[in-house]
């Protein structure tokens, strides 16, 4: 029986083949998380199983913080506990992926410079904030926001779209997907998000006992900082509700 198939175009040869390295890394290092399968690796094309059910929302948040935190937590235990924040990291061919301070650096003065961050103080707060939370286990970060997760209808829940990856610490992950749950379907409670962070970390705490130490503070730095990456998309993509960007320190207004 033949499966039914979806195939992602890419702009480069290069783009495509970083698609099929980290397809290929998730899926030995990051167990937990199921992908489709991979049929056809073209030049400038991936050909994969397409998979039919409906995307994650409020109520799958639970289930979603224990899979992220076991998905970090068998990396970390895999491939990532000599890994650093501060540098990419490298593939077993010699290739990398993106560390976690760079890129998001890079993001955030192209914030100010859209205007998402109203003056060089709030820029300052900003990256201060970022290096404050470059510490800890190392985990990666694929973009979970809703639509990159697809629950069967027999239940099961199915990774799409791991084209980029990066090294992010522990929980920053879980709060892209608590912020995009909230710009996609309004304000969680506290009480669902600090569930999830403790189910986040329950699961996580199983590879190592370092692993389960993300407090609500800093899941809050998290946010804080996803609110400000985000900016651009409300209104697009289904992100219809703002997520309210709390003062700090050195000017963030």
């Amino acid at each position: 029986m033949t499966l039914p198939q979806f195939t992602k175009f890419y702009e480069t040869p290069e783009h495509a083949a970083a698609a099929v390295r980290h397809y290929r890394w998730i899926g030995r290092h990051a167990k937990p998380l199921r992908q489709p399968a991979l049929i056809v690796v073209g030049l400038l094309s991936l050909t994969f199983e397409r998979v039919e059910g409906h995307s994650v929302g409020p109520e799958d948040l639970p289930r979603m913080a224990e899979l992220l935190g076991h998905a970090h937590g068998a990396a970390w235990r895999s491939d990532l506990q000599s890994a650093s924040l501060g540098t990419p990291h490298h593939f077993e061919d010699g290739t990398t992926f993106d560390g976690y301070l760079g890129p998001r650096k890079i993001a955030l003065r192209r914030r100010h410079e859209q205007g998402y961050l109203p003056g060089k103080a709030s820029l300052d707060a900003m990256l201060g904030l970022l290096e404050e939370t470059a510490q800890g286990p190392t985990a990666f970060y694929k973009d979970s926001n809703p639509r990159n997760f697809i629950i069967t209808g027999a239940g099961d829940v199915v990774t799409v779209d791991t084209d980029d990856l990066s090294l992010a610490p522990m929980g920053y992950d879980l709060a892209k997907l608590i912020a995009t749950l909230h710009l996609t379907y309004g304000p969680l409670t506290d009480q669902a998000i600090n569930a999830a962070l403790f189910t986040y970390n329950a699961a996580a705490e199983c590879y190592g006992a370092r692993l389960g130490a993300t407090d609500r503070g800093r899941l809050d730095d998290f946010l804080t900082l996803h609110a400000v990456l985000t900016a651009p998309y409300l209104g697009r993509n289904g992100y219809l509700y703002r997520w309210p960007l709390r003062p700090r320190r050195g000017g963030m207004s």
